[in-house]
C-alpha cells in the first residue's frame, strides 16, 4: 500500500477539504481518466483496491497511472477509551481529494474496456466520480 517513507510530523490536524482542485484536473498521461466530483478523504486501501480492479479488468494490458498519494496520517483512539489523554496513534494514511481532481489515468486499451475498468475502480472509492476522455487533437 502507498504511504510516505518519512514525514516531518507523526500526526496532523484533520483540516477541511473545500474548493476545487488547484492542480491535477487535466489528463496528462493517459487517454481516459477518473475524475472526482465531490471532496473526500480516500484511504490507501481504497486506492489500492481501485487500482487492482482497474488492472484486472484491463487484463494487465495498457498502463495505469495513480494521480493521488495518501500523505495524511489519520489517527484513531482504541475502542472504549475515555475522553482526553491526548490524540490517538496513527491508524492509516489518506489522500485529500478535491472536486475536479483526476485520480486515475488509463491508456493503451480500447475505449469500452477503459471505461468499464474505470467504472469498476470507481465502485471501490467512497466518492462520486466521472470518467473523462481526452479530446482527439
Amino acid at each position: 500500500m502507498l504511504q510516505p517513507k518519512k514525514t516531518r510530523f507523526r500526526k496532523q490536524f484533520k483540516g477541511r477539504i473545500h474548493g476545487a482542485a488547484k492542480g491535477g484536473f487535466e489528463l496528462n498521461f493517459g487517454q481516459f481518466g477518473l475524475k472526482a466530483i465531490e471532496p473526500e478523504r480516500v484511504t490507501a486501501r481504497q486506492i489500492e483496491a481501485a487500482r487492482r480492479a482497474i488492472t484486472r479488468e484491463m487484463k494487465r494490458q495498457g498502463r495505469v497511472w495513480i494521480r493521488i498519494f495518501p500523505d495524511v496520517p489519520v489517527t484513531a483512539k482504541p475502542t472504549e477509551v475515555r475522553m482526553g489523554s491526548g490524540k490517538g496513534a496513527p491508524e492509516f494514511w489518506a489522500a485529500r481529494v478535491h472536486p475536479g481532481r483526476i485520480m486515475f489515468e488509463v491508456d493503451g486499451v480500447a475505449e469500452d474496456i477503459a471505461k468499464e475498468a474505470l467504472r469498476l475502480g470507481a465502485a471501490k472509492l467512497p466518492i462520486r466520480t466521472r470518467v473523462v476522455q481526452r479530446i482527439a487533437d
